[in-house]
């Protein structure tokens, strides 16, 4: 029999459904990788790993994983792996893609509306006891309807949040490292490079991979771009927006807010520089967090995990 893997504690019930096919051995922590020396005796010896995002294996791990066929990451972004290497050695990977773009695109909504409507400092208002009574400004956000909607990455979640902005009557722009014609038609979106893109913009979601290229593809010269009353939202990668000058641009108000749901190094403290600002919401990386999602996102990695033992195609190889 063959020797799974599984680097967190999953639910059980999926688990079950690969114990016909494996011997498998779990880390038996949800939220917490397992220690090294566990790691590399648990994956010498191992035919697959199941994996998580915050997972990843140093070249001296997987150059003693003799028997090591396929890594299935639960998660469609995989920046956490090292794919030339895995390549090299003849590893596969797979991933999660499509079944999380409308969670995530409900995220990134969330938390354009947030940000626009002040709900974390409104709800706050009311938890220290301030709402005392009425003014004209008491309280007041921004509008999202009928304003400008910059995304910068139009994969298939920028698709699916193109979407629901036709709903809240914006007009879409774009910057992508390929044209859709298609979906310009489909949404009236403007194709446009990125310094367009972010001066004339009112909201700016990312959804960009995090590659080379795109690490620190946001700095504080980029901010400065931005309109003063601009919101900025990042459901796709820590790292692709410099945090230290995101930090400068809300503290002097150089855009109006930010929302976001990664961060370069995760997990944050609650004393990270960002969270002290009144301008700033953000969520524990939770864009395709919903029961449905997740269910649907360990089924697609049980898929893989069970089509290799049974020596039939692989669904959802990255390469």
């Amino acid at each position: 029999m063959k020797k799974l893997f599984i680097t967190r504690k999953m639910p059980e019930h999926m688990v079950q459904q690969l114990v016909p096919y494996y011997e498998i051995v779990q880390w038996n922590e949800v939220s917490t990788s397992a220690p090294a020396k566990f790691t590399e005796e648990a994956i010498k010896d191992a035919d697959a790993v199941w994996c998580v995002g915050g997972d990843s294996f140093s070249s001296q791990v997987l150059s003693n994983a003799k028997n090591l066929k396929l890594v299935a990451n639960f998660g469609v972004g995989y920046n956490n792996l090292d794919i030339d290497l895995m390549k090299t050695q003849n590893i596969l990977v797979t991933n999660t893609p499509n079944v999380l773009n409308d969670a995530t695109a409900d995220l990134a909504f969330a938390l354009m509306l947030s940000t626009a409507r002040l709900i974390p400092q409104n709800m706050k208002c009311i938890e220290q006891n301030k709402w005392t009574g009425w003014s004209p400004y008491q309280g007041a956000g921004v509008d999202i309807s009928n304003k400008k909607l910059g995304i910068i990455g139009m994969g298939k979640i920028g698709e699916t949040v193109a979407k629901r902005s036709l709903g809240f009557d914006m007009e879409i722009l774009y910057y992508n490292r390929n044209r859709k014609e298609e979906l310009e038609r489909k949404y009236n979106a403007t194709y446009c490079d990125l310094n367009t893109l972010l001066t004339q913009s009112d909201f700016i979601i990312i959804f960009t991979p995090l590659t080379p290229e795109t690490r620190n593809l946001i700095t504080l010269e980029q901010l400065k771009l931005m309109k003063s009353t601009a919101i900025l939202i990042n459901v796709a990668r820590g790292g692709i927006v410099n945090e230290k000058d995101l930090y400068i641009a809300l503290k002097e108000k150089k855009i109006w807010a930010a929302g976001f749901d990664v961060f370069e190094e995760e997990p944050i403290s609650n004393k990270h520089q960002l969270l002290q600002l009144e301008n700033f919401v953000a969520t524990p990386h939770i864009g395709s967090a919903t029961i449905g999602t997740r269910d649907a996102m360990m089924q697609l990695n049980i898929d893989s995990l069970i089509a290799l033992v049974k020596n039939e195609p692989i669904p959802n190889l990255i390469y």
